[in-house]
């Protein structure tokens, strides 16, 4: 019966047609392809069968694009892809159709928003905004804004920047200087702050980690980077940095790990789990952690304690199974579990699923270095949660909201869609 059900849920999907089966678990995950292969797709689950592994080109009849790298949710009708090599901002609705990219932020790599622009990190040096072609040393941010989808800013940061998060009207950005073994700079060790309504850098916060790269998770005001050493004799490592400090002048406002965080991600109790992989060029061997971080307590107490080296369930126990670990997620919807094995870097990866008790569910095949999720809204929510317009609080109201990836927020920002008590407010 779910293969009859999912198989008319595809030809629905082709035909642009609503589907009468309610799907409570939809998952999108980037697959990034090979670089420079031009094969990017996108695997799109419902309730852990393959709905289609060229979901985008499926219903555009287009190509994505060349390594995608990173998905967001941007509001409730908008979805934002960072198409690296391609150098495009990709604009989806929900249902999977393209509606706008951006062209013009070159080496693009990760994304925040704030429900009415997009903030991009490029390693690129240079960007066409509304005022002209902008040019850097370094490496930049771009402020898109989404009701023309130009680019309305920009602020240079450190040499290659990757991870970047939004706290309080201020961006956080994570600098690698990952080019250093081949330009003429060392690796970068801050994370630069940028106050959005300007695009103006307002501090660097001097980490003495090295090599700050790939995607950050945030829970609330903290934020877990990773750090992959330089290979050699600088091993991986992360940090769990605490924005709150940060804006209010501690010159220290984080605790480093002595574990590596290479693919990490949020749970729904605000806490961060991680796959760690160290790799080492001496030896030409991985090693690998698995720890789950309360990073409240982490911070507290100055990293005594706050750290399990465990991940919920049996997830450690099949992921040291898998040849390449290459993503990690928990649905803030459901508490439903992801992970994805890379396998050999050239051929279909394979996504492993738990329930919300860490029970494993079984396994689906996708296409090449699949690594990055987003969790639509369950079909069921779209019927229950009230009407937006309905629901407006006021911004000093003390009552517990999420944003719309299900994450619990303690500094909600002025004029933004979130979730209170089932119904969708605007804050």
């Amino acid at each position: 019966m779910q293969k009859f059900l999912s198989f008319f849920t595809s030809f629905f999907l082709l035909c642009g047609i609503s589907t009468a089966y309610a799907a409570e678990e939809k998952i999108i995950i980037l697959n990034e392809g090979m670089w420079q292969a031009d094969n990017g797709r996108i695997s799109y689950i419902e309730d852990g069968e393959v709905i289609s592994n060229k979901w985008f080109r499926d219903i555009n009849n287009i190509k994505l694009g060349d390594t995608p790298n990173d998905i967001i949710m941007v509001n409730d009708n908008l979805i934002a892809i960072a198409i690296n090599w391609s150098n495009i901002i990709q604009f989806i609705s929900p249902d999977g159709r393209a509606v706008a990219a951006t062209e013009n932020v070159p080496n693009n790599r990760k994304l925040a928003s704030d429900g009415e622009y997009v903030y991009v990190s490029s390693y690129g040096h240079e960007c066409e905004t509304i005022d002209g072609y902008k040019y850097f040393t370094k490496g930049f941010v771009a402020k898109i804004d989404i009701s023309n989808f130009k680019v309305v800013g920009t602020c240079e940061v450190g040499y290659e920047p990757e991870g970047i998060a939004l706290y309080k009207g201020h961006l956080f950005v994570a600098n690698t200087g990952g080019y250093a073994f081949q330009e003429d700079h060392e690796y970068e060790k801050t994370v630069d702050i940028i106050n959005t309504d300007t695009m103006q850098k307002i501090n660097s916060i001097a980490t003495g980690v090295i090599n700050l790269y790939g995607k950050m998770s945030q829970s609330g005001r903290y934020l877990c980077i990773n750090s992959p050493g330089d290979y050699y004799d600088t091993p991986a490592m992360g940090i769990i940095l605490d924005c709150e400090e940060a804006l209010a002048g501690n010159p220290q406002p984080f605790q480093v790990l002595p574990y590596a965080c290479t693919y990490n991600c949020t749970a729904t109790d605000g806490s961060f789990l991680a796959i760690g992989s160290r790799y080492s060029y001496y030896t030409g061997e991985y090693q690998f952690n698995y720890i789950t971080i309360d990073p409240a307590l982490y911070s507290a107490s100055g990293g005594a304690e706050g750290l399990m080296e465990s991940l919920p369930g049996s997830l450690s126990e099949i992921i040291v199974k898998m040849t390449s670990p290459y993503g990690l997620y928990q649905n803030p919807y459901t508490g439903m579990y992801y992970a994805t094995d890379a396998g050999s870097f050239a051929g279909a990866g394979v996504l492993h699923r738990w329930d919300a008790n860490g029970e494993y569910l079984g396994q689906n095949t996708l296409y090449i270095n699949p690594g990055h999720f987003l969790a639509l809204t369950p079909d069921s929510w779209n019927t229950s949660v009230g009407n937006i317009h309905d629901t407006i609080i006021d911004a000093g109201t003390d009552t517990e909201i999420y944003d719309l990836l299900g994450r619990k927020i303690t500094h909600p920002a002025k004029g933004t869609i979130y979730i209170s008590k089932g119904k969708k407010i605007i804050y």
